[in-house]
């Protein structure tokens, strides 16, 4: 059976995270840099092997003290490491969707995680490109990767969630 391979379209893709404040709001983040690429049989995704990874220098948060924060080794150690991961273990339909399973490491610890997906569907551009797109959303916890700061106000709230909810959006362009 062929194999297609598609790269990511970073143009065409964004990387959102959002964590509680305070327990009582959401903070919004993004990383900016991040590749990836899948390979399927012929044009079927089920069963797409993803490979994906983000540069944690790219994050960004719309607050330069809290991106210095989250980049130092109270969190991502970005410097100690520079990437964060992930790569397949299955892509199955999942009715009109699929499931996502796979390893995802941050920092040096790798845990598995299952995510969902929506298939946006494919389509060819002006440049006679076949291109894919998917709407990946999922929710991790931060604590599970290492990344245990702990904040809490005099009022004893929690100032940083636990849970880590994802929400990608990706753009593949299948490769000649």
């Amino acid at each position: 059976m062929a194999t297609t391979k598609w790269v990511l379209d970073p143009t065409h893709s964004e990387v959102q995270f959002k964590v509680k404040h305070l327990v009582i709001s959401t903070v919004s983040g993004f990383f900016k840099s991040f590749e990836g690429s899948l390979t399927t049989d012929n044009d079927n995704f089920e069963n797409a092997e993803i490979d994906f990874s983000l540069d944690v220098n790219s994050i960004d948060t719309n607050q330069e003290q809290r991106d210095g924060h989250l980049k130092s080794p109270e969190f991502f150690d970005a410097e100690k490491y520079p990437k964060i991961s992930f790569k397949s273990t299955s892509f199955t339909k999942n009715g009109d969707d699929y499931k996502l399973q796979g390893n995802l490491t941050i920092k040096d610890i790798t845990k598995p995680v299952t995510l969902d997906v929506e298939l946006g569907g494919s389509a060819t551009d002006f440049y006679g490109n076949t291109k894919a797109g998917f709407e990946i959303t999922g929710k991790i916890n931060r604590k599970e990767f290492g990344l245990t700061w702990d904040g809490v106000t005099e009022a004893g709230a929690i100032v940083v969630g636990e849970d880590i909810k994802l929400h990608i959006n990706v753009q593949f362009a299948k490769q000649a």
